[in-house]
């Protein structure tokens, strides 16, 4: 596997590859499971491309409450054969796929009733440690354990008293949802797939009933290229249904997009060395240890409004702090709330009820010749889906193709990370790097944080902190452009690294500095840094006031008072 560079010089490359030669798949879209897709086909020997209309994991994967569980809250619903697979993927990624990227996290769920609910609710969680262990991959985490009322608040001091009678504490996984899909993309390229964002696809290219490829344009040059391709993957997600429209299909199920929100809370706000799980009217209420801060999340509602830009409103804001306060001793208020985002989730609507799925299901259709569809599902779940949507496209090639093999090929960065891990403490004095900054990258970047160094030691100023953003060292911000595929100001604040939802000031001061660090990678002249940073104050600008807006059309609106980057 040859190391990914995915640079400006390498994007271009990628274009011009897809349009002069046939490929085996073509992959659209670059959410999780378009990535997973592209890295399952490129390590099956197949000739592969996968093009992004915006950003790597720009939609719903970069959006999410940034978990990677098993659904305990489906065993409730009896579907063990969800969670089963979705624990064996958990410890896969834990274990062997991504160690530096998916880590433990305890949860703390607070029992209300004495006696049948503590039987009841660690019935469940006992089924969920055991399920997780016989799937193979398990071990590594703690089991849960029973707690009375008095260690619970030991745990969390910051629950009151009256909000519950005892607790149990299990352990969980999660991810910063938006590097792991670049790092699946790099990967992929890494084995020879052409991978290109800001591409997006116009039309399909037909033969008859045959799909055999895509028109693709450069959104960022304006050129127009034909991808053939023996087999197309669509891998839109909530998008599912529009790229289906470009060939006049009427799709086997529709994708409807329920929304989601999550708030972002600095660290001190909740005095708790746990996570918290919480019972809803609705649902569950997750708070997730988050660095520096908290992650309250999540709502769950329909959203037919605009899909690039889903929009937290008022009412969405005071929902998830009604909630989270009926069981804090100190009310969190608007005030204490650094980011918000809003993701949309992808379920599944068939048009009668034996088409009808579950909403972490996923289903992989052949609506024609050449074309493959896969939607809804889990992220947990991504590489399974990945696999099924390539064994279809697999059914319409004219060839031997080899078996699925992901769930033996670990990710970039994996390869290593647990001895550098080990010599953390030897690499900060040889660096002069604090040995915390040192596990800092370790842990986003794996065995590619020594890339990261060499840039430090080739100029020592990008080993300093961004002034305002003081989590993330300069040289981060130059490897986002020059090596995970950043072409705008947007892609890293907002997913290259967490900025605009870990400040108070959504990342607007260090904005410039960013700009100026990326400019000459990517070849931007002052007035393109300029336009880079207006663009991202006016974009904050219009999410502070839809999150102001007392509904979902006027915090759409709102919201859409932002345009999108101009090209360069």
């Amino acid at each position: 596997m040859r190391t990914a560079t995915l640079g400006p010089a390498e994007r271009a490359e990628a274009l011009t590859a897809m349009a002069e030669r046939e490929l085996d798949v073509l992959v659209v879209g670059a959410g999780v499971v378009g990535a997973g897709t592209v890295l399952d086909a490129a390590t099956r020997g197949l000739s592969t491309g996968l093009v992004e209309a915006r950003d790597w994991a720009s939609g719903t994967s970069s959006r999410s409450s940034k978990l990677i569980h098993g659904g305990l809250r489906y065993l409730e619903m009896l579907d063990f054969a969800l969670v089963r697979e979705a624990l064996k993927e958990r410890g896969l990624l834990l274990e062997r796929l991504a160690p530096h990227l998916v880590k433990p996290v305890p949860f703390l769920y607070p029992l209300q009733h004495k006696g049948w609910e503590r039987f009841y609710a660690g019935s469940g969680v006992a089924l969920y440690d055991a399920m997780s262990v016989s799937s193979g991959h398990g071990r590594g985490l703690p089991v849960h354990r029973h707690l009375s009322r008095r260690r619970a608040l030991r745990v969390a001091p910051a629950l009151k008293k009256e909000s519950l009678v005892g607790a149990l504490q299990y352990y969980d996984a999660q991810m910063d949802d938006a590097r792991y899909v670049a790092t699946l993309v790099r990967t992929a390229a890494g084995y020879g797939a052409h991978v290109a964002n800001r591409a997006r696809v116009t039309g399909f290219l037909r033969e008859g009933e045959r799909v055999v490829g895509a028109r693709v344009r450069d959104v960022e040059g304006g050129e127009e290229y034909e991808v053939r391709a023996k087999q197309v993957v669509n891998a839109t997600g909530v998008w599912t249904d529009d790229t289906q429209a470009l060939i006049g299909e009427r799709g086997q199920f529709h994708v409807r997009a329920s929304k989601g929100i999550h708030l972002v809370v600095p660290k001190d706000r909740i005095h708790s060395s746990t996570g918290l799980i919480l019972r809803t009217e609705k649902s569950v209420l997750f708070v997730i240890p988050w660095g520096r801060h908290w992650i309250i999340g999540t709502t769950d509602t329909d959203w037919d409004l605009d899909k690039a830009h889903p929009a937290a409103s008022s009412a969405d804001i005071d929902y998830l702090l009604e909630r989270v306060n009926s069981v804090l001793n100190t009310p969190l208020g608007r005030d204490d709330v650094e980011g918000v985002y809003a993701g949309l989730r992808p379920l599944l609507a068939g048009e009668s009820d034996a088409t009808s799925k579950l909403s972490r299901e996923h289903t992989v259709a052949h609506p024609a010749p050449g074309l493959v569809v896969v939607a809804g599902g889990k992220y947990t779940t991504y590489r399974v889906m990945a696999k099924d949507a390539v064994d279809e496209a697999v059914h319409g090639l004219d060839q031997r193709v080899a078996d699925c093999v992901t769930e033996d090929t670990p990710l970039l960065g994996a390869e290593g990370y647990r001895a550098l891990w080990n010599a953390r403490a030897r690499i900060a004095a040889r660096t002069g790097l604090h040995v915390a900054r040192v596990e800092h990258l370790l842990n986003r970047y794996g065995s590619m944080a020594e890339e990261l160094l060499e840039l430090v030691k080739a100029d020592s100023s990008l080993g300093e902190p961004l002034a305002g953003a003081e989590d993330y060292l300069r040289a981060e911000v130059v490897y986002a452009a020059s090596h995970e595929g950043a072409r705008h100001l947007d892609d890293v604040l907002t997913r290259r690294t967490r900025i605009s939802i870990e400040t108070f000031d959504r990342g607007t001061r260090c904005a410039r500095e960013c700009a100026d660090l990326m400019a000459p990678v990517l070849g931007w002249d002052t007035d393109q840094v300029e336009r880079e940073v207006e663009h991202y104050r006016k974009r904050v600008e219009a999410e502070r006031e839809s999150q102001r807006q007392p509904d979902d059309l006027t915090a759409d609106a709102a919201r859409l008072g932002a345009p999108d980057i101009a090209p360069l």
